[in-house]
């Protein structure tokens, strides 16, 4: 049986990179990577973020609002 996943909306260009990123399993390679680098972190949860503030998806309440 398959483990459904919660559908989680997008709040930005961060999360959709992110989502295709792991879909493609990228975010696994940049993670190994950054370990042979000697790395702590490969940087891909600062993206994120940065790119969600950078460009956030106009349709969605600010958490001011809920």
């Amino acid at each position: 049986m398959k483990k459904e996943k919660k559908k989680v909306e997008s709040e930005g260009l961060g999360d959709t990179v992110a989502k295709f990123t792991e879909l493609l399993q990228i975010d696994k390679l940049a993670a190994v990577i950054a370990e042979a680098l000697g790395e702590e972190d490969c940087g891909c949860t600062r993206r994120q973020e940065k790119l969600n503030e950078l460009f956030p998806y106009k349709n969605k309440k600010s958490k001011k609002e809920e």
